[in-house]
């Protein structure tokens, strides 16, 4: 291995390090969606891929607050009319729930959260969340002009510094970096390509089902379906809780029927994941499991996204290494 080459691992997981260590992932994965963005509506021209996407961006954003308007209002009363529910059928199978109604529960989770918060030496303030969602904000505005600027050149170094010799060690450091973000960002391409697929097939299935029931809230629960289906494993565990939840406030036998399709759905996601996340990724469900559990720890929600991703990363990064022979001596 090259000196190159070795500087550039270590700068790459330095850098990856760094943004963990400082709760940076959200501008990071902001710059690689920007730019997987960026490349799929380019077709071949960077000032269309611009437009395209000021387009998506205008699109998504109308979208994201017409969805907001929408949930602030749904949600609390899919809440309140699937907790009831949920109630009178506990009871009437003989089960006990650690709450009565609406008003108990949300007790239960507030005693929860601010158990949490006081343990992290939080305080709950309306001024604290206002700072966070700033920050995020920046942070998202900032990982979508780094990500335009990478689309327009990806070059580390623009010109030689006078008197440099030809093949100097920042050009081939520059180089081999740059070859370790191209690697990354085709890991990031790789599994959130085959994630955001998986997860519209299943949004449109799931789509059909709910209107052929009469589902309420359609829209919240159809986005929010899509959402968490970005999330690998827990976000169809998450989806799937919605689901049977609100089809209790239609019937006992929508309910019922709820999870017998999603049962039959994750046989078809079985397949789905073989052929497009499995022949991709090739990665066993136990260590992408394992790389869920630790990513939410120490990374929260956007270390779940990029699990898979690191995953990938350090198997393709490794796949390209000549193992060391160990030598025997024969006897």
């Amino acid at each position: 291995m090259s000196q190159q080459t070795r500087i550039s691992y270590l700068f790459m997981l330095a850098l990856l390090g760094l943004l963990a260590g400082m709760h940076m992932m959200v501008p990071l994965i902001t710059v690689l969606f920007a730019f997987f963005a960026l490349n799929r509506l380019s077709f071949g021209q960077r000032w269309l891929g611009i437009v395209l996407f000021g387009v998506l961006m205008i699109g998504v954003v109308s979208g994201l607050y017409f969805f907001a308007k929408q949930a602030v209002v749904a949600l609390p009363t899919i809440a309140g009319e699937v907790i009831p529910k949920i109630i009178d059928y506990a009871e009437g199978q003989g089960f006990e729930l650690p709450f009565t109604d609406m008003k108990s529960l949300r007790t239960l989770l507030m005693a929860k959260v601010q158990t949490q918060l006081a343990q992290l030496g939080q305080l709950a303030g309306l001024g604290h969340y206002l700072r966070i969602a700033a920050v995020e904000t920046v942070s998202i505005l900032i990982g979508i002009v780094v990500a335009v600027s990478l689309f327009f050149t990806r070059k580390l170094d623009l010109g030689s510094h006078p008197g440099a010799e030809e093949g100097n060690l920042y050009t081939a450091t520059g180089q081999a970096i740059i070859e370790r973000f191209t690697t990354f960002y085709h890991s990031f391409a790789t599994v959130m390509g085959a994630q955001i697929l998986i997860s519209a097939v299943n949004t449109a299935l799931t789509s059909i089902f709910l209107i052929w029931n009469g589902y309420p809230h359609l829209l919240v629960v159809i986005v929010l379906t899509f959402l968490l289906g970005m999330l690998p494993i827990l976000g169809n565990l998450l989806s799937n809780t919605l689901i049977i939840g609100v089809g209790f406030t239609v019937s006992h036998r929508t309910a019922f029927l709820a999870l017998v399709f999603l049962v039959a759905i994750h046989k078809l996601e079985y397949f789905l994941n073989s052929k497009i996340i499995g022949d991709r990724i090739r990665n066993p469900m136990w260590l992408t499991l394992l790389g869920l559990v630790l990513g939410e720890r120490l990374m929260g929600i956007p270390g779940m996204i990029l699990a898979p991703v690191l995953l990938h990363y350090v198997k393709a990064e490794t796949s390209r290494l000549k193992a060391e022979q160990t030598r025997t001596n024969a006897p």
